[in-house]
């Protein structure tokens, strides 16, 4: 019997992190659809299953639904498997259990530690660790040794958007000067919810020494870059992941793996240092990285599937039934529009 699997997506960047999951089950002889209550379907290739309804996403009958996203509708058939939009860079509820998950699939020891100590207290979702599928197709092209500084250095400059959290502005007469000083060269991308003043300010800096990339994979810069600067994205966790040097700009959880600033006069001094990589720099890089993603074979979504696999040959079910959650539950269907079993 073929195996179907649903994808449930309310962002764009779910397509990046599940094509690697949609790629192993194909593989597997499965079949897969997607679902979208959000941005995400109009960037579907014309091979892709689009569900547009509940009733298709019940006659569809997935074994399992997969997101990267924080919520998914409770009324869909199949077990309930998140697999995370990004790595633990210090924002509020990442380490967050909103009873509607009955496994999650956690990237790295860091992560793992943390989601099973609350479900050994909950008893109602299960924690696999698996390494995060976005990272797949990356981890199967990185060359075994990290390359040199080239002799232009490439910066990579990525920003979140939120307000409390984003660095743009206050970086930016700094980003100016030094991209127009042809010293280095620059790579500007930002967080796609970005204020749409501010991206026009970085847009209008593109210059033969600075490019304003907007890739929708952030993944696709990070081999042009030798550097990075940023300021509390989860971005910045998955480039430190190349090996690579990171600085950042008051970074809310910063630790001997970055190179933190809290002035912009100091951000031109943080980055000469960032590209001499320091031996103690480079090894707290190293040991971060094992902590949030020790896998480099390219076969998290292999690991993922078998999970739900072992999951389901279990009896599918946890030691307790999921909360009630019922003004959660309510908003996910208002949000549908589905009032239906």
């Amino acid at each position: 019997m073929v195996k179907h699997y649903l994808f449930y997506g309310s962002e764009r960047y779910t397509l990046a992190i599940m094509r690697p999951i949609d790629e192993a089950i194909k593989a597997r002889g499965g079949k897969v659809a997607w679902f979208f209550g959000g941005p995400g379907a109009e960037d579907l290739l014309d091979t892709d299953e689009l569900l547009n309804s509940v009733e298709e996403v019940k006659q569809w009958n997935p074994i399992a639904v997969i997101t990267p996203n924080n919520l998914v509708p409770h009324f869909f058939p199949g077990v309930k498997v998140q697999t995370f939009h990004g790595f633990d860079a210090g924002k509020p509820r990442h380490i967050y259990i909103r009873g509607l998950f009955d496994m999650y699939c956690t990237t790295g020891p860091q992560d793992t530690r943390a989601f099973q100590a609350l479900a050994d207290k909950l008893q109602y979702f299960r924690v696999v660790e698996t390494g995060w599928p976005k990272l797949d197709g990356f981890f199967q092209n990185v060359p075994p040794e990290l390359p040199p500084v080239k002799e232009k250095p490439v910066v990579l400059y990525h920003s979140t958007f939120s307000p409390s959290w984003s660095a743009a502005e206050t970086l930016y007469p700094e980003v100016k000067r030094l991209s127009q000083s042809g010293r280095w060269q620059w790579i500007v991308t930002l967080h796609p919810k970005m204020h749409a003043e501010t991206a026009a300010k970085f847009k209008a800096l593109e210059s033969e020494h600075l490019t304003f990339a907007t890739n929708d994979n952030i993944l696709e810069l990070f081999p042009q870059a030798d550097v990075m600067c940023s300021d509390t994205s989860s971005a910045l966790s998955e480039f430190l992941l190349t090996g690579k040097p990171v600085v950042t700009f008051k970074n809310r959880r910063p630790g001997p793996q970055l190179i933190d600033i809290d002035e912009p006069a100091d951000f031109e001094p943080a980055i000469e240092r960032a590209l001499s990589r320091p031996k103690e720099l480079m090894d707290a890089i190293d040991h971060f990285g094992k902590e949030i993603h020790p896998y480099r074979d390219g076969r998290s979504a292999e690991r993922i599937l078998d999970a739900i696999d072992h999951f389901i040959t279990q009896g599918g079910k946890n030691a307790r039934p999921k909360p009630w959650n019922l003004l959660r539950k309510f908003k996910i269907r208002k949000n549908l529009g589905y009032w239906g079993k």
